[in-house]
């Protein structure tokens, strides 16, 4: 009798855990789940969005600017990044930035596409830009993206020596992209 109670008495307990240890995890999510507020974006007045538009996403990225060798001198390839939301302490990707340049959302599959339309050179880091979202597609992070910046870059400048053949380079590099769509 003895052990019957004590097992009713710890299948309570070990329920009663669970429980609150699903209340609790539900009360996070639930706290969790309104993101904070944006980080502020600082840009260049060259590479101010026309007003109009809403700043919607803030991502760090980290990659690399790679470069081919063209007629004797490094011309700009192709970037590969991975973004992460500036506000998640744990830097879980959230989209990949690639040729076109276009941004995919690992998230929901959203992308945009974009053109550069200003520059903003800066020592010793690719230069900042703004682009124009050129196309847009699927539902989610990036759906009716108008404009991007590219800012607080740091390396993937192309090496200033010449090259031969058809030789490629990596370059790394670190930006903060910022999204915008129509206020």
């Amino acid at each position: 009798m003895k052990h019957v109670k004590r097992l009713v008495l710890t299948t309570t307990a070990v329920a009663a855990a669970a429980a609150a240890t699903l209340l609790g995890t539900t009360a996070v999510q639930a706290a969790s789940a309104k993101p904070a507020a944006l980080p502020a974006v600082h840009a260049p007045a060259a590479l101010a969005v026309p007003d109009g538009n809403k700043l919607t996403g803030v991502y760090s990225a980290h990659g690399v600017q790679t470069y081919t060798c063209t007629d004797g001198a490094w011309k700009l390839l192709e970037p590969a990044a991975t973004l992460s939301d500036k506000r998640d302490r744990a830097h879980r990707p959230v989209a990949l930035h690639s040729r076109g340049p276009v941004w995919v959302s690992t998230v929901d599959g959203s992308a945009v596409n974009a053109s550069a339309i200003a520059t903003s050179a800066k020592d010793g880091a690719v230069p900042e830009l703004l682009l124009k979202a050129t196309a847009t597609r699927g539902a989610g992070t990036f759906e009716g993206v108008t404009y991007v910046q590219r800012l607080d870059t740091e390396g993937g400048v192309a090496p200033a020596a010449a090259c031969t053949g058809t030789d490629q380079i990596s370059v790394p590099y670190s930006a903060t992209y910022a999204f915008y769509k129509a206020a």
